[in-house]
């Protein structure tokens, strides 16, 4: 917990029961009208035998001002704290503005490496919308480890690797015409193909899985045709991620891993793990609940698992990473399972250190897309709409915006980002144009408005304001602005623990939304504006608001958005 004022409470109450203050958890009252923070005494009542309001009217009667906190009352068993308005003024405005580009950041996972792998396409096919989810999941969850001190290292572990292309081979041989030039447009046309030929003729599976063994036994042919089908995916991929703003440490196919595939194999046979069943090569995982764990088919062709494997000991013998993040959808829990259970039984202590970043569908009207059924809807051409949509939104309500282009870019690629990381992970999540790019309601566009809002204010302030004393932000308005600023900090933290993104952007929102009920109360009364005529009151004003602004900035940096200053 890095808000001193929630410290301070917990602290006070760990006191004044004889506890851990870890024991306690710091909420806040309802509506905030009977105090900042509360405790409930409930771990101390447990332990102690006792009842939680007795012991919350006995700890608030001890209570006298400290650290901050001006005064405390029992609400039944809550001890309701209420913060020296000045100490909370004075303590966020220094902690923002001491801290410029690191403000919400840490040194708490320093000493420590994360490796997240994440985006992780299948090459030969456009990255699909769906392919949304992992790429910025994992790009918010890089961006969010490093500001709390991590060494991050970024995979994009790409599926280029598995019989797969055994089909695409078999299809280029069957349906390509003599010379032509691989395209991801016609590759992902030979899958499909090859998907629905297959159904009729099911030889042409048996065929895959031999053109396939072929590639992993090193048939010349098919590993130049193999890897201009890796090239052309590349360079497409390249240009989706620099729309998106994501980059990676290391981009790295599961063929990179090809001669750790056997050693893997071997090491978990010498630890009696591996046997045979119909020919395949299996860890039996009966005994855990789940189907056994494919390591190797009949034909000696290896599969993902045994790829994950070879590839998750490769991580840390190179990075001997603290914690392994692999985002991943959903559908995917049974096969994580299962290889990392393989690795807990082989004795890797590293094992614990995997995490499966689960996430749900992204939906249009309600269905799922699908390369195999060929209705994909591609991300660069939703990231090209977006742009589009909002730049005719900006001719509508700001036709005099000087740089239209690279606000529609910033607005549009924000709006599906932020439509992506807006909830819950585990939500599945909807695509509607109308709702994600309004600039009205929990939307990217809104929170980008906030910004540029409070950016164009700032540029009006005056010169010659004095320092600004933080006594003068006294209004209730103000204290609701100023607590969601000291939580920010524990929101960062909080976000990159859980592995949750939308912990910040829920915060952003929450902020957009007492920034705006504090900045519309001079709309009523010009005593009450940001810029009113008391030149001292105004320069605590504009400190304040150059802390929102800062906080917005670097929270929408977080989860991979710009704040542009122009809407």
């Amino acid at each position: 917990m890095r808000n001193p004022f929630r410290r301070a409470a917990a602290s006070f109450v760990a006191s004044a029961t004889g506890m851990d203050p870890s024991a306690f958890a710091v909420t806040d009252p309802p509506g905030h009208a009977a105090g900042d923070w509360a405790v409930g005494l409930f771990p101390a009542a447990k332990a102690k035998g006792a009842n939680p309001a007795a012991l919350a009217a006995e700890a608030a009667a001890a209570f006298t001002p400290r650290d901050g906190l001006a005064s405390a009352a029992a609400a039944g068993p809550f001890v309701n704290f209420t913060a020296d308005r000045a100490a909370l003024a004075a303590g966020v405005l220094r902690d923002v503005e001491a801290a410029g580009a690191r403000w919400g950041g840490s040194d708490g996972g320093a000493g420590r490496t994360v490796v997240i792998d994440f985006s992780s396409p299948n090459i030969a096919k456009h990255l699909a919308f769906h392919h949304i989810r992992s790429t910025m999941i994992g790009n918010a969850l890089a961006r969010l480890h490093r500001a709390c001190g991590w060494k991050v290292v970024g995979v994009n572990h790409l599926g280029d690797w598995g019989t797969t292309f055994g089909m695409l081979l078999v299809a280029w041989e069957e349906w390509a015409a003599p010379g032509e030039v691989p395209t991801v447009d016609r590759l992902n046309d030979l899958y499909v193909r090859f998907r629905a030929a297959a159904k009729a003729d099911p030889a042409l599976d048996a065929r895959a899985r031999a053109r396939f063994a072929a590639l992993e036994a090193g048939d010349p042919a098919a590993r130049a045709l193999w890897g201009e089908f890796r090239r052309v995916s590349l360079e497409e991929y390249r240009q989706v991620y620099d729309m998106l703003g994501v980059s990676f440490d290391l981009v790295m196919g599961e063929s990179e891993f090809e001669e750790f595939l056997g050693p893997a194999v071997e090491m978990l046979r010498s630890k009696g793990l591996v046997t045979e069943s119909d020919g395949a090569e299996v860890v039996d995982l009966s005994a855990d609940g789940m189907p056994p764990c494919l390591l190797r088919k009949g034909d000696g062709a290896t599969l993902y698992a045994t790829r994950d494997i070879a590839a998750a000991l490769w991580r840390y013998e190179h990075h001997a990473f603290d914690r392994a993040l692999y985002v991943v959808d959903r559908g995917q829990a049974l096969h994580f399972r299962q290889w990392r259970r393989v690795l807990e039984r082989a004795g890797f202590p590293f094992a614990a250190a995997v995490e499966h970043v689960d996430f749900g569908q992204v939906r249009f009207g309600g269905f799922k897309t699908g390369t195999r059924t060929g209705n994909v809807i591609r991300l660069r051409e939703v990231l090209e709409e977006a742009i589009a949509v909002a730049r005719r939104k900006i001719e509508e309500k700001n036709p005099g915006l000087a740089a239209k282009d690279l606000v529609a870019r910033q607005v549009g690629v924000g709006a599906v980002i932020f439509n992506d990381l807006s909830n819950q992970r585990r939500r599945d999540v909807d695509f509607d144009w109308d709702r994600m790019l309004s600039f009205e309601g929990d939307t990217g566009p809104y929170l980008q408005y906030a910004h540029a809002r409070t950016a164009s204010m700032l540029r009006r302030v005056p010169a010659g304001l004095p320092a600004g004393d933080p006594a003068r932000l006294l209004l209730p308005e103000e204290a609701a602005v100023l607590r969601l600023l000291a939580d920010f900090p524990d929101r960062v933290e909080k976000a990159a623990a859980d592995a949750e993104p939308c912990l910040v952007t829920t915060f952003l929102l929450d902020l957009c939304a007492a920034f705006s009920r504090w900045y519309d109360l001079g709309n009523r009364d010009p005593a009450l504006k940001v810029l009113c005529e008391d030149r001292e009151t105004a320069a605590a004003r504009v400190r304040l608001a150059r802390a929102v602004r800062a906080t917005l900035e670097r929270g929408l940096f977080l989860v991979g958005m710009e704040a542009p200053e122009e809407m």
